[in-house]
């Protein structure tokens, strides 16, 4: 008979372990898991993503609820265990559930540590460490504005990040003098918080928390100075304790974490501990890869398989904070003893720093390129001696880059963890290679899940490809628009130009997808591709979009929607004011809010009100949903401001007429301001146009989002119609080289502003490209509109048990 097999803790570490002993003894073990959230196992180092926008929750789990299935593992979620009954071998939850064990894995992970300050159990106060703390904070920043952010490590700096991306302002505290202090020396934590404040952040360091005000809910922060900042929303990320209580309950050996051996057992028989709840020789590992490589070691125990033992783990810290590059290892300090060799150019952003004792090179930072992380961490774990050599190791024989790449593979253990996001060792990429014929990046990515998460680790497996085939023997997959083609972009567009292909079907039909229904990545970005080569033949595939893009209105959380009218250039009237303040008070709108591209966002209607709302509303569509033009943002101008130098409130108005409802790879933000003081924030749309004595200034390519880039100059003109004729040609140039989804920031960096310049230079090219949108643009319908007059499409705002049966059938 199968042996009882019961983890307590569905998180990484815990099922990581389950992960490896599947792979060596599949039928030994009959497994219950026990998990305090209501969510299968998911990646904890991407919840910033889910915070900043970047991804929901199905998009970080690691293991969906048909992995458990498949492997005839019993999951109960939402389930705290109470009590373990060492003796009798049984586990207790709080929902009463009893499961009797053989072996026992306690993985029950860290618990954030909150400062016991006066005012800290105030509404408002919260932690930032699972799914729940992140939907408080994307509920508070619908209400709130300011922020604080107690703790300036790694965990506090996303959740800043996160809170910008909510339109928070957001003040980091932090103790020390400055930040990441445990991850990054000095000099990389100076230019970090540069690129932080330049970003939005602000910081107040050296500072000591001491009271959280407010009565019911929290309204600000004192410090042990006097000092006070206002507030109210508090996230504390100020470290993390072990989760030790229930093993303690149980008589289990506890230090600072659950002490176990080698072989991560207790002194407890049967019990076994892995984990951020674990301490080994003294040392309690808050980082995902030690927690692997535990994992792994454990799972050869249970499975009978011989090893070594877990010996500990050099620490090391690979990471992009707020869109920076950044990574840390070993001792990176400077201490009696050491020598350093320093790389910094303020010109790139970059700083490069190894730290070498006795001719060993014992600690690294990097920031902003962190390509030698790899190189440089293998010599830190094989203890290389580079006496005589120590400038080469970040400068290189005679001051060329070192190389990197399959040699420095060899130097790495099997155990050694290449993607730490899913816990992927060299060892088993290596086996991978080996057993199941694995020959590119993305055959290991669909084998193992490495580089599967954030893709930080592509090219060291790459190298370790290299490393075991040898570079012919690497095959190079080209990367299609999405896994149904190895076609790329350019491949497809051309395709449908010279074939005349007009739908989504021919194009997969024709070119031979190997799904031929297609899937969800490539389905709107050939809808958008036939639509803007064949602007009058192709019929837009209205299935194929999107749904905020299908309804033409943003979906919320609660699955209401939200509605924003067109207002050009940011203007209204009072009699436009009044009749949305009437449409909201007779359709119950639970929240009116002014958007940050200057327009009123009526949030919280439901679907079968939208084409009601939008026949009262009698207004165009703001397209707030699409990729196409959002808003022209404008500032006052010279129609009343002193300072003002050009009528920015008209030129914006002109620009967002003339290209409502243009469809775009992405979406597409304008703005114009009447002087250089540039109050509309010009620098950071995707074109800005700024106004100067005698003309104005065209900006591109800038984005004030996630991915935060200032805009480049692409010209200076000197009437409005010229304005207009070079933005139509820019954004036609856009809309017929860039890819689907890509926004002009990424698109400009890829073709790059000469190529830009030179496709626009001449006067008859920029022509042929304003006639080729005034094309399209002279196609397009107001969507609200359409709707409202068109029965059968405002029947799918019906709900489907109100529908007549016959309409459900069609």
């Amino acid at each position: 008979m199968k042996k009882k097999l019961v983890l307590i803790g569905n998180g990484m570490a815990g099922v990581s372990c389950i992960e490896q002993l599947l792979k060596l003894a599949p039928n030994r073990y009959d497994i219950t898991v026990f998990g305090k959230e209501p969510h299968p196992n998911y990646n904890r180092i991407l919840l910033s993503s889910v915070l900043a926008g970047d991804a929901d929750m199905k998009d970080i789990v690691i293991n969906d609820w048909s992995w458990y299935e498949e492997n005839h593992i019993t999951l109960h979620t939402g389930q705290t265990v109470t009590k373990i009954d060492t003796k009798r071998k049984l586990v207790t939850s709080d929902g009463g559930i009893t499961a009797p064990y053989d072996e026992l894995i306690i993985a029950t992970g860290s618990l954030p540590f909150m400062l016991p300050l006066p005012g800290a159990d105030k509404e408002g106060v919260i932690a930032f460490r699972d799914i729940k703390d992140c939907e408080t904070m994307m509920e508070a920043a619908k209400q709130y504005k300011k922020a604080i952010v107690i703790g300036g490590g790694l965990l506090g700096l996303e959740a800043a990040r996160g809170l910008l991306n909510l339109h928070m302002e957001v003040t980091v505290v932090h103790i020390n003098e400055y930040l990441m202090n445990l991850q990054l020396d000095r000099t990389a934590s100076l230019l970090l918080q540069q690129e932080l404040e330049r970003q939005g952040m602000k910081f107040l360091l050296k500072k000591n928390s001491e009271t959280i005000l407010g009565k019911k809910r929290v309204t600000g922060l004192r410090f042990s100075d006097g000092s006070e900042e206002k507030a109210d929303l508090i996230v504390m990320a100020v470290g993390i304790r072990p989760n030790v209580a229930l093993a303690k309950s149980c008589g289990i050996e506890i230090n600072r974490g659950i002490v176990v051996n080698d072989f991560l057992e207790t002194n407890v028989p049967n019990v076994y501990a892995v984990g951020e709840c674990v301490e080994h020789r003294g040392i309690a590992y808050g980082l995902v890869a030690p927690l692997y490589e535990q994992g792994a070691v454990l799972a050869k125990r249970l499975a009978g398989v011989e090893t070594a033992g877990y010996q500990g783990t050099v620490v090391s810290t690979k990471l992009k904070v707020s869109g920076v590059n950044v990574f840390s290892a070993g001792e990176y300090k400077d201490e009696p003893g050491t020598r350093t060799v320093r790389v910094q150019d303020d010109f790139e952003g970059v700083y490069k720093k190894a730290v070498i004792r006795d001719g060993k090179v014992i600690g690294a930072v990097l920031f902003g390129d962190t390509s030698d992380s790899s190189r440089l961490f293998a010599m830190i774990r094989s203890g290389e001696d580079v006496s005589g050599k120590e400038k080469t190791v970040l400068l290189g024989e005679g001051g060329a880059k070192p190389k990197s790449g399959a040699d420095l593979v060899a130097a790495m253990s099997d155990d050694e963890i290449v993607c730490g996001c899913n816990g992927v060792s060299k060892g088993a990429i290596v086996k991978a290679i080996q057993e199941k014929g694995c020959s590119s990046v993305n055959d290991i990515k669909a084998c193992t899940k490495a580089s599967g998460s954030c893709g930080g680790c592509k090219p060291l497996v790459a190298d370790v490809l290299t490393y075991v085939l040898g570079a012919d023997g690497v095959k190079t997959v080209k990367e299609g628009i999405c896994g149904c083609t190895t076609l790329g972009r350019d491949e497809v567009v051309e395709a449908i130009r010279s074939m005349r292909l007009t739908t989504s079907k021919e194009v997969m039909n024709v070119l031979e997808w190997s799904n031929p229904e297609g899937c969800s990545k490539c389905r709107p970005a050939l809808n958008y591709y036939l639509g803007m080569v064949w602007p009058e033949e192709h019929e837009d595939e209205r299935e194929s979009r999107f749904v905020n893009e299908r309804n033409h209105a943003n979906i919320q959380k609660d699955g209401t929607y939200s509605v924003v009218p067109r207002m050009y250039g940011g203007v209204t009237t009072p009699k436009d004011l009044k009749k949305i303040a009437e449409i909201a008070e007779k359709y119950e709108v639970p929240l009116v809010k002014v958007t940050g591209g200057q327009r009123i966002d009526l949030l919280g209607v439901k679907k079968e009100d939208l084409p009601a709302m939008w026949a009262d509303l009698d207004m165009p569509s703001g397209y707030a949903y699409g990729k196409a033009l959002r808003t022209v943002k404008t500032c006052v101008g010279s129609t009343f401001c002193r300072f003002g130098t050009q009528d920015s409130i008209g030129m914006g108005i002109t620009l967002e007429k003339k290209f409502e409802r243009l469809n775009t790879p992405a979406k597409v933000k304008m703005a114009v301001s009447g002087c250089p003081r540039n109050c509309a924030e010009a620098t950071i749309k995707d074109f800005g146009v700024v106004a100067i004595d005698g003309g104005w200034e065209l900006h591109v390519g800038g984005n004030g989002g996630t991915k935060l880039r200032g805009s480049d100059l692409l010209c200076k003109v000197k009437t409005e119609d010229e304005v207009v004729e070079w933005a139509g040609a820019y954004l036609q140039y856009y809309r017929e080289t860039g890819k689907y989804n890509e926004r002009t920031s990424e698109w400009l960096e890829r073709v790059g502003l000469d190529t830009i310049k030179a496709a626009l230079e001449r006067k008859e090219d920029r022509e042929a490209l304003v006639e080729r949108i005034d094309k399209t643009l002279s196609l397009t319908k107001d969507p609200w509109k359409e709707i409202i007059e068109q029965q059968e499409q405002r029947k799918t705002f019906v709900p489907m048990d109100e529908q007549p049966a016959e309409s459900i059938l069609k």
